[in-house]
């Protein structure tokens, strides 16, 4: 069994104190710089004054690319499945 970790998260000037799985820290940290650095460009980029609304953008462009991502796979997924149909019916094919 493994002892949970505190660690202390910084993301748009706020601290937030986590507990977790010591496993999990790398993937954490990497997670909390992508949002920095993304709360960075749309600072840049536009004129924000409400960090709510550059958080929201954030999670919106996250969740749009998990989404794209899943979508993505689904379609490898079919495409796959369709060439393997057609290798089947060309092996039906030739062992009848």
């Amino acid at each position: 069994m493994s002892d949970k970790l505190k660690v202390k998260v910084s993301i748009a000037d706020r601290v937030y104190p986590l507990t977790i799985n010591p496993e999990q820290e790398e993937g954490l940290r990497k997670a909390t710089k992508k949002i920095e650095e993304l709360i960075k460009q749309f600072e840049n980029s536009y004129a924000v004054r409400d960090k709510q609304d550059v958080l929201a953008m954030c999670a919106l462009q996250f969740a749009s690319k998990l989404e794209q991502e899943s979508l993505d796979a689904q379609q490898d997924d079919n495409t796959i499945n369709n060439k393997l149909l057609a290798m089947q019916d060309l092996v039906d094919k030739y062992i009848t």
